[in-house]
């Protein structure tokens, strides 16, 4: 219940864009956020009972103060929604993960400007390109730089007074051909900054108009028959060419885009993002973002896609994106692409997402196992379209062979692994014949009438291993126990990826690879396993007590108690007289010792 000081606050918001702050009574900022309508959007979190988020729920009790702060548009207040997140990092708000300081490559604003790699940001008037997530293609790029235009790397002060003093001589990068020397005056500055020049359009991914550029130095070499320096011409335009060719070109685009694709699960989220200048790909990151009150994709989205193109300064005016979001720029584009070169892109950022995940999520299994076992319940959950995860699970199977010693399984599965002490057997007692449907609904009444009588907890989820009519007959005794509804149950169909559940015509359909029918394909197993292998027990001692049956004399009881005792036919046959005795007593013991030892 918030107080009047809050109702006064929400009664007077106004239907504007905006972000608002929220507060705790110890005046620490909990929650920014932002809204196209302040007023509707903040007045949502007191009108619902937030029972679907634990944790917005949460956050809404702690509430003593709100702050808003009005802007112009909607585009705006995401802006500012994201400078203010990053300045004061609520316990709120979701935050894209990237604790690594990325390596930039620096342009650095001097005469003749050297070239380098760095982790820091000076703002000195210094042009950085990056960061880059792969090193290797930071390195990649700088190798190709140093090869193509040789640069100085001293930190020299090479000042138009300082070289005319002739303070400098040339060293032996000069000597290896790394330098051409403009500390003495062998390369002109404007030589050297067309270089510069060059090398930022390559940076930029601009490769097209620096290969022009050295076809037409190199032809123009060599009708002046200077055919050393057109070789060297030759040298670098292959260099640009290898370099273009192992670089991912994917399309024609002539103008830059920037490319975000999100995958996401119940607490963490994906976010990828591509750099395309001159239709290839030069930069390319993945972000992790830890969901902190249930938040959409789009939501996310949004925030990585500020993020991103604040942090890597891009000018793009065309965003690739898998889905509408609530974008309004007029000098940017949102594209969704449905075929063609962008869509393309689009996959492949997803495929980066989707493999990003991957990884991320082996390693949390691996320090924390709870983790993998709350994934997998919770893609149960969805998948089978449950309202809780399933804990407890129990599948039932039926096993007899040829109609003889019908036999019924239910094995249990705590937290998506066997609990094999839980796992019965169950011989149907009101039974004749080979008769699934009837013995089916027997031994789920015997089951759950036992766990209601002693008050022993029920499954979550119940699966029926055969078609509709078994399904129908586990139902029928469900509800004659008044728990039908109560509990989840659904029945597998010969094809595994087909479920259904009772009152549904048609089956649900699973994706094959999904770890959903895994588990569900461990139960069937597992049941069927265990079934069959108590069957094949029964119907052996079975065929021994037929045998002892063969004795004249000796009845089914008797032969019963027998191998109860002594477990097999040779232990009976080896056993003296006394034991046998002691167990059936003299006239009985007498007939079994005589049959064995062929005593007539």
């Amino acid at each position: 219940m918030h107080t009047d000081h809050l109702k006064n606050i929400i009664s007077s918001l106004p239907e504007s864009p905006g972000i608002y702050k929220y507060f705790d009574s110890m005046q620490q900022l909990m929650y920014i956020g932002k809204a196209k309508s302040l007023k509707k959007r903040v007045s949502s979190y007191f009108s619902k009972t937030h029972y679907e988020n634990r944790k917005t729920a949460v956050m809404v009790s702690k509430i003593v103060d709100i702050q808003y702060t009005l802007v112009e548009t909607e585009m705006d207040a995401l802006l500012l929604e994201n400078s203010l997140i990053k300045q004061y990092q609520p316990r709120f708000n979701i935050s894209l993960k990237d604790d690594k300081t990325y390596a930039s490559i620096c342009i650095k604003n001097e005469r003749f400007p050297r070239v380098f790699p760095t982790r820091q940001i000076i703002k000195d008037g210094s042009e950085y390109f990056g960061p880059y997530a792969s090193g290797t293609m930071m390195h990649t790029l700088l190798d190709l730089i140093k090869a193509t235009y040789p640069l100085r790397n001293c930190n020299f002060i090479l000042s138009e007074v300082n070289i005319k003093a002739g303070k400098f001589k040339a060293c032996l990068e000069y000597d290896i051909g790394n330098c051409l020397a403009p500390c003495i005056s062998l390369q002109q500055e404007d030589a050297y900054n067309l270089n510069i020049r060059n090398i930022k359009n390559i940076l930029r991914g601009n490769l097209t108009e620096v290969k022009n550029q050295l076809k037409t130095l190199m032809h123009l070499a060599s009708e002046n028959l200077k055919f050393e320096e057109a070789a060297r011409y030759k040298k670098k335009l292959e260099l640009l060419e290898n370099y273009q060719s192992r670089s991912t070109i994917v399309n024609d685009l002539k103008h830059d885009v920037d490319v975000f694709s999100i995958v996401s699960d119940e607490k963490f989220a994906f976010a990828n993002y591509l750099k395309v200048s001159n239709g290839m790909i030069i930069q390319t990151q993945t972000f992790e973002i830890k969901k902190k009150l249930d938040e959409s994709n789009e939501e996310m989205l949004n925030l990585a896609i500020a993020e991103v193109r604040d942090k890597y300064n891009s000018k793009s005016k065309e965003i690739i994106v898998p889905m509408e979001l609530d974008w309004q720029d007029a000098h940017i584009i949102i594209t969704i692409p449905k075929a063609g070169d962008k869509k393309k892109l689009l996959d492949l950022s997803l495929k980066n997402a989707m493999y990003y995940k991957k990884e991320k999520m082996s390693q949390y299994e691996k320090l924390n196992p709870d983790f993998k076992t709350e994934r997998i319940l919770t893609q149960m959950k969805n998948d089978l379209r449950l309202t809780e995860l399933p804990h407890h699970i129990e599948c039932f199977d039926n096993s007899n062979l040829q109609g003889t010693t019908p036999v019924s399984a239910c094995v249990v599965f705590i937290d998506a692994k066997p609990s094999k002490k839980d796992y019965r057997h169950y011989i149907p007692t009101t039974v004749t014949g080979p008769d699934d449907f009837a013995t089916m609904r027997e031994i789920v009444f015997r089951r759950y009438r036992r766990l209601l009588e002693e008050n022993q907890p029920l499954p979550n989820l119940i699966i029926i291993d055969g078609g509709k009519g078994q399904l129908s007959s586990a139902v029928e005794s469900l509800k004659e126990l008044n728990i039908y509804g109560k509990i989840p149950i659904l029945g597998i169909a010969k094809r595994l990826e087909e479920l259904y559940y009772p009152e549904d015509d048609l089956p649900l359909y699973i994706d094959k690879k999904s770890e959903t029918l895994k588990i569900i394909q461990q139960l069937r197993d597992e049941a069927h396993r265990f079934g069959i292998t108590h069957h094949r027990k029964r119907r052996n001692k079975l065929t021994l007590v037929t045998q002892l049956e063969n004795i004249k004399g000796i009845g089914p009881e008797t032969a019963k108690i027998l191998l109860s005792e002594l477990r097999s036919v040779k232990k009976i046959k080896e056993s003296p007289m006394k034991i046998l005795t002691d167990i059936v007593g003299e006239a009985k013991a007498k007939l079994v010792w005589n049959y064995f030892n062929d005593v007539s």
